[in-house]
This record gives C-alpha cells, sequence and structure tokens, in this order.
C-alpha cells in the first residue's frame, strides 16, 4: 500500500485510524486502544500523520514521531468542513486524513513536556484565582445581610476580617461566626498557593532564555512571558507576527464580500487566558509607562488623539503581540530605542 496520509480520531481507550492513497481512496480502516496503535504504526512505513489538536495529541504526536513518522495537530475547525454527511469516528479519522494532506492547512505546534507543564500552572493558578475571587464575594455578601460594608477592594476586607471575627457585638451569629471562620481559613489557603505559583513562574521566568527575552519587552513580565512560550514556544507554527495577532484574536473580525470591506470588533479568537493578561500588559503600559522613555511613546501619543482609550490598549496589545513573536522567531533580544531617538 503506497499511504498518501493517515488520520486517526482521538479518544480516550479507543482510536480510530483512516488510511488514504494518492487518489484519496480509503486503503486501511482500524480501531485500536492506545498500546495497540502505538505497536501498530511502529510497523508501519512513515506516513503524513494527522491529529485533532485535542486532549492527549501531544503525547501521541510525540510517541509517533520517535517512530519516525510526520505528525501534525490540526484545529478541529479546520476539520469540520471535510467531514461527509453523518457523523462517527471513521468518518472523523477521514476527515482528518484528507485536511492534513493539504497544502494551505494551518497546524498547531506539538508542545513539549516543559511546555504542557507551564501551560498546567498557568492553568491551576487561573483556578485558583477564581476560587478566592468567589470565596471573597461570598464572605461580602454574607457580611452585607448582617449590615457590615466594606470597601471594594479584598485588601480592606481582609483587614477587616480578624477584628470581625473578635468583636462579639458584632450581628453575627455562632453558626455564621464559624463559617465566616471557616471562608477566612480558606481565603488564607488560597493566598499561599497564589504566592507560590507565583514564585514559580518567576523562577521560571528568569531561568528560561526566551522568557528574559521577552522580559525585555514594555508590558511583558514574568507572568506574560511564560504564558507566550508555553503556548507558541519559538513561534515556529506562525509566518509573521500579524499571524500570532490574529491566532489570539486581536485583529478586527472580518465579513467582506462584493468588493466591500466590512471590519468590525476584535474577533476574541483563540487563547482567550493570553489574550486577557496580554490586554492586561497593554493597558500598564498605557496608563502607567513614561512614553518618552519607551521606543512606541510617540505612537501611542498620536493614537491616543484619535482613538477611544480601550481601542488604544487593544491596538498595544496587538503591537507587543508582533514584538513578542519576533524576538522568539528570530532568537534575538527586544532592541531597545534610545530616549532621544524614540522621541
Amino acid at each position: 500500500m503506497q499511504i498518501r496520509s493517515v488520520g486517526i480520531d482521538l479518544g480516550k481507550t479507543t482510536f480510530h485510524l483512516v488510511a488514504l492513497d494518492d487518489n484519496g481512496k480509503v486503503l486501511l480502516k482500524k480501531k485500536f486502544t492506545q498500546k495497540q496503535l502505538i505497536v501498530f504504526t511502529a510497523n508501519m512505513q512513515s506516513s503524513l500523520i494527522g491529529m485533532e489538536a485535542c486532549a492527549g495529541a501531544h503525547f501521541l504526536g510525540r510517541a509517533l514521531r520517535a517512530q519516525g513518522h510526520d505528525v501534525k495537530l490540526i484545529p478541529a475547525q479546520f476539520v469540520k468542513p471535510f467531514v461527509k454527511s453523518n457523523k462517527n469516528d471513521f468518518i472523523d479519522a477521514e476527515a482528518i486524513a484528507e485536511a492534513v494532506g493539504r497544502q494551505n492547512m494551518r497546524f498547531v505546534s506539538i508542545k513539549t513536556d516543559d511546555q504542557l507543564d507551564l501551560q498546567a500552572l498557568h492553568r491551576v493558578r487561573e483556578r485558583v484565582m477564581q476560587r478566592r475571587t468567589a470565596v471573597i464575594n461570598q464572605i461580602r455578601a454574607f457580611l452585607l445581610e448582617r449590615g457590615m460594608v466594606f470597601a471594594k477592594s479584598p485588601i480592606r476586607l481582609r483587614e477587616a476580617i480578624p477584628s470581625v471575627l473578635e468583636n462579639v457585638e458584632e450581628n453575627l451569629t455562632p453558626r455564621m461566626r464559624n463559617l465566616i471562620a471557616m471562608m477566612w481559613s480558606e481565603w488564607k489557603e488560597l493566598e499561599l498557593q497564589l504566592e507560590e505559583m507565583n514564585a514559580e513562574v518567576e523562577r521560571i521566568a528568569s531561568s528560561d532564555a526566551a522568557c528574559q527575552r521577552l522580559r525585555q519587552i514594555p508590558g511583558i513580565g514574568p507572568l506574560v512571558a511564560t504564558a507566550i512560550v508555553a503556548s507558541i514556544g519559538n513561534g515556529s507554527a506562525f509566518r509573521k507576527g500579524r499571524e500570532f495577532a490574529a491566532w489570539m484574536g486581536l485583529v478586527p473580525r472580518q465579513h467582506s464580500t462584493g468588493g466591500k470591506a466590512r471590519l468590525y470588533g476584535i474577533s476574541k479568537r483563540g487563547n482567550r487566558y493570553l489574550r486577557m493578561i496580554l490586554v492586561h500588559g497593554a493597558r500598564a503600559v498605557v496608563l502607567r509607562s513614561k512614553r518618552d522613555r519607551i521606543a512606541m511613546g510617540a505612537w501611542l501619543t498620536s493614537l491616543e488623539g484619535r482613538a477611544p482609550r480601550n481601542v488604544l490598549i487593544v491596538a498595544m496589545a496587538n503591537k507587543l503581540a508582533r514584538i513578542a513573536w519576533a524576538v522568539l522567531s528570530t532568537g534575538q533580544d527586544y532592541r531597545v530605542v534610545p530616549a532621544e531617538t524614540a522621541a
């Protein structure tokens, strides 16, 4: 059999494989467990293998590459147009095999173990932050029902809780006092977890060469730098910085037809978490940086005169994304323009 491409539909326990020839004819259809699949592909001729970028794809992609196969991961939304008629696992695998052979298809780079570890660290940190916010809001709501109102900042509430629990004259029943004490202990535990994870992110950002180069860019600190490296590695999956910005959803959504261009707000596609923290970094540059000391200061001041503040911040995030891709793809340091030249 002369196999042109292979598609594998991934599952938790079962994996469906379909192989196509040069004419697109189905040569092979098989169903495997994970171990059976790895044994089968080890004895198969070196082939172009496609899989959807989903849970387990990076592990299997590295295993198949070690066997000598050319493995590519495809975003699920780009496979869907190749699905014919009804849907089942073999039809999905055939669609993947058809899509992976397209020359203009967009692929996802296979992540290393270090990238997956770093990405997991960010995901856990985000979940702990959401849990902390939920605990704070619940404490505030319970105390509000007892007539106790505090300033919006969590710092004010944290300073006041010990005195609230110790003051027996406060309008709190013993049961409510116990609940508040339990949630206060949970809050302090979450704060300790966040401190540990922030320290780990700082250690990684200080020791990784790519993160060190990214941190030279205004608005990019250890959190943003490690998140970018965890998501795109060296940026080889993108041909230019604009593709990276478009992948993050920082470019206008387009719906043009009949030669008439229609542009709307940003598309908000791709990695929501990475886009969020990059926008926060851009906001810090726009609101807090001294523009006479950064290379893009004149551009910021000029754009501020003709665009709303939020548009300015998103435009800054777009620019930071392009600069970050250039730094990662070239392996060079961010070139800081002297203040006299920037002015």
